[in-house]
This record gives structure tokens, sequence and C-alpha cells, in this order.
């Protein structure tokens, strides 16, 4: 089912608790990054890049703090948030490189929470540098599948659909999924230079909430 997508009402996001600004360079973002497996790993694989790593989920936040000060990467910034309100009051237009949705919750009960399903999602989009991309994975098929629909009638967007290898382990859930034998596969989508939204002029909020505005 295609879904009707209607504007995501940006200046409504409230601040999140102890919100502090980022600079306008360029970054690389995951979002739902859990215990920090594949932000650890990929800080270290590719030193060159600066990645901010949100989690929502302050157990897990905590566990990715805790290897991340034992292993000590200087290019990696956890952050323990709801990713909608900390996207929308931190990040420049065109500043995020990449963004890594790994094995998001499917929301079996509630579709219209997927990403890609999400008005939120057409506000990323702009958040995303042209030629920057942003990798989409899953172990459920239908999920992938509705979120190819989605950029093809919704989004218009190019995507590369990939498998992943066998013995990936970029994230504990991929770990458990990949041992299970279930198909895990990843959107790699890309933001072409003539892409527009609506939001391609929408500055950061920086941390002040529509009444402090007033």
């Amino acid at each position: 089912m295609i879904m009707p997508i209607r504007q995501f009402q940006a200046q409504r996001m409230h601040a999140p608790r102890d919100f502090q600004s980022i600079a306008n360079l360029p970054i690389c973002v995951e979002i739902g990054a859990g215990k920090g497996k594949h932000a650890l790993l990929f800080t270290e694989q590719n030193p060159e890049h600066q990645l901010i790593a949100i989690e929502r989920t302050r157990e897990k936040f905590l566990a990715m703090q805790k290897q991340h000060s034992i292993e000590g990467q200087s290019n990696l910034q956890p952050i323990h948030a709801d990713a909608l309100p900390w996207v929308v009051h931190a990040l420049y237009p065109k500043q995020v490189q990449q963004f890594f949705i790994l094995y998001p919750n499917p929301e079996p009960h509630n579709p219209a929470q997927r990403w890609l399903n999400m008005p939120f999602f057409e506000f990323l989009i702009s958040r995303l540098q042209s030629n920057g991309s942003i990798t989409l994975a899953s172990n459920i098929p239908e999920y992938i599948e509705e979120a190819e629909q989605q950029l093809k009638k919704i989004w218009n967007l190019p995507y590369e659909k990939q498998v992943i290898a066998k013995d990936s382990a970029r994230t504990h859930f991929e770990v458990k999924y990949l041992e299970r034998g279930e198909l895990c596969q990843q959107l790699i989508i890309t933001k072409p230079e003539s892409y527009q939204t609506r939001f391609d002029d929408f500055q950061p909020l920086q941390g002040q909430n529509a009444q402090d505005t007033v």
C-alpha cells in the first residue's frame, strides 16, 4: 500500500533534553545505534569521517558510551536522544554525507511509523548532501519491499538493493539474524544533485522551541 505523505511539522519539534548544537561541518549519522557496534567499527575503519551515533534507549546508549570510552575513537560522538527532534534541532541542510538506519523497528502494528512512510523522511533527505546516501537494512523482506515501493512512487529516489553477506557483523541484530540463516538486505538510497525538498532552506532550531521564539 502506498501511503499519502503529509508535510512534516518540523517547527513543532521540541528540543531534546540537554541539547547541544553542532558545527555545520560534513558528518555521517547513525539513527538507532544500539550498543554502538556499527558506530565503533565504522569510525575505526573510516578515521577521515565524523560519525554521530544516536540512540534513544538509555541502557543501550550507556553501553555504547562505555565501549567508546574504552576504544576512544575521536571521530565518534554518541548522542542520547530521540532522533526526530535531534535531527530537526541539530542538523543543517545538506550537511550529512551518509545516514545509517540499520535494522529499525519494523513497527508491525503501526506501518505509518516506518521510516519511508513518515513525513519526517522528507526532512531527513533535506539534511543529506547531494550524492549522499542513506543505508537502510532489514531482515524482513516485506519491510524492504515496501520501502522500495515508497522510493519509487513517493520519494522518487534512486537506490541499489543488496543482499548482506552472511559473514557481515555490523550490529548485534545483524549477527543474530545471519546466524539464524535469515535473509538480510539493504537499500543504498542516493540523493541526486537536482533533488529538492520543502525543507532545503530550513535551518536547525538549535534548541529553540516554538514558544521560545514568540
